[in-house]
């Protein structure tokens, strides 16, 4: 059985894809998160700016390339019916370019999930932002069935505010966060499962292709199943 097929059967979430085009969504296995590392490592975003409340992109290539890998590798086991923590590669024309996560808490109640995503420098400004976050939904609403999807973006990150308001995103409000010792505005967006359904059609369109779904059959059962933790060696 080749290892990918082996891998599947007994993590089915690494199975997951979602594709429209040339743009693709895939579960990160190692080979392709050292290329991610690397990635961020050579910047995310200018200097001055910092979109993330934990300041993770501070530091060199390689202390970033590394808070990369120990974050990947901390959040892979995440998945349960309470909470998970599910991050994909973005691949465009077969090149690694950013990350889509999409994560819930009390998924089994609230069927919310809320979204976040990075791309490398070289890869901003052509569209791939909004496109991968399209599908980010497509999988949320039509393969995972949730209710709810939630954004949000400092106030002076325009980039990803933008993507939220081109997405269909309404607007639900503002509170300030702390980032890097001072208080920051940080924009609130919203998504009702009725509002993307009315926008759905827009979105294949906009990509120009349908959208494909992969795995998604075993991640849900997996998300169904609680985890079972392994006992303690006798002492």
């Amino acid at each position: 059985m080749p290892h990918s097929d082996a891998l599947a059967r007994l993590w089915p979430a690494s199975a997951v894809r979602v594709r429209a085009g040339d743009l693709e969504l895939r579960w990160i296995d190692d080979d392709l998160l050292v290329e991610l590392s690397d990635l961020a490592g050579r910047g995310i975003h200018d200097p001055d700016q910092m979109p993330f409340a934990h300041p993770w992109t501070r530091g060199s290539a390689d202390e970033v390339a590394r808070s990369v890998l120990a974050y990947q590798w901390g959040i892979r086991n995440r998945l349960s019916p309470t909470e998970f923590v599910l991050e994909l590669a973005v691949v465009h024309e077969g090149i690694p370019v950013g990350i889509q996560g999409i994560t819930a808490r009390d998924w089994s109640v609230l069927r919310r999930v809320t979204t976040g995503s990075w791309l490398g420098r070289d890869h901003q400004g052509r569209g791939i932002g909004t496109r991968m976050r399209m599908l980010a939904l497509h999988l949320a609403f039509e393969g995972l069935g949730a209710r709810e999807a939630t954004s949000g973006a400092f106030a002076d990150n325009e980039s990803s505010n933008g993507v939220s308001r081109r997405v269909g995103y309404d607007s639900d409000g503002a509170f300030h966060m702390a980032r890097e010792g001072e208080a920051a505005l940080h924009r609130r967006y919203v998504m009702s499962r009725e509002r993307w359904e009315s926008l759905r059609a827009d979105h294949v369109t906009r990509l120009g292709s349908p959208i494909e779904l992969q795995g998604v059959d075993g991640l849900l059962t997996q998300l169904e199943t609680p985890p079972s933790l392994p006992e303690s060696p006798d002492a």
